[in-house]
């Protein structure tokens, strides 16, 4: 979900690509976690009806998601399982994921954790551990990012000198957006962090490269996946 108005400006999430799956088996239980990025609640329960038919024989799909820059949106379901063994822990394993030390802001996650009983019974506790660890397991293995809130800043230059501007923009840090071409000029886009002074700083950056010839204008804000530091 992307929502300007948020109190965050950055949160991490699953890196852009297809579901991810990883199987774990307790006391002979097999416990499949699928994990995606979900940008809503649609996306979020998709996964789960699909599952639902995928594996349409496992006694259990239980799921938790959790949604927005400001992870507003949490839900949990134990589908059979004792209440409060499956999906609240599930749950906690996203909301209480350290993303950087010290951090925990993982967003926009959608998780479901198949299982196929092995005749053996875990107990309410042993519950509790297995879809946590479920969890917790595959997110060891998830490639993620930071999703920021970046401000959108135009900087129109000739075309002779757009890429080695852009060149310098980049070693010395920025993250750019999309370039578009006019009939005379380039028009480069630097994704700013949405704060005053990084915008100040950069476009005294641009001034500085270009001599003076070329200014940094504001646009609006867009929510752009960059690497964790």
């Amino acid at each position: 979900m992307q929502d300007e108005e948020s109190r965050a400006t950055s949160y991490t999430t699953l890196a852009a690509g297809p579901d991810f799956r990883h199987e774990i088996e307790i006391k002979r239980s097999r416990f499949i976690t699928v994990l995606r990025r979900a940008g809503n609640e649609e996306s979020a329960r998709d996964l789960v009806a699909g599952l639902r038919r995928e594996f349409h024989d496992a006694r259990h799909h239980c799921s938790a998601f959790v949604l927005g820059p400001d992870r507003d949106i949490q839900r949990s379901n134990d589908d059979g399982e004792p209440s409060g063994t499956a999906g609240i822990p599930m749950l906690e394993a996203l909301i209480k994921r350290e993303t950087t030390p010290g951090q925990a802001d993982l967003s926009d996650v959608s998780a479901v954790v198949v299982r196929y009983f092995g005749g053996v019974l875990l107990g309410a506790g042993g519950l509790v551990r297995a879809y946590s660890e479920s969890v917790s397991a595959a997110l060891e293995l998830t490639p993620l990012v930071r999703r920021r809130r970046l401000r959108i800043c135009e900087a129109s230059v000739p075309h002779a000198a757009a890429g080695r501007l852009e060149n310098d923009l980049r070693t010395a840090g920025f993250v750019m957006s999309e370039t578009s071409y006019g009939a005379q000029d380039t028009i480069l886009r630097l994704a700013i962090p949405d704060e005053q002074a990084d915008i100040a700083a950069a476009s005294d950056r641009v001034l500085s490269l270009t001599g003076g010839k070329a200014a940094l204008t504001p646009g609006g804000t867009e929510w752009i996946d960059v690497p964790l530091p």
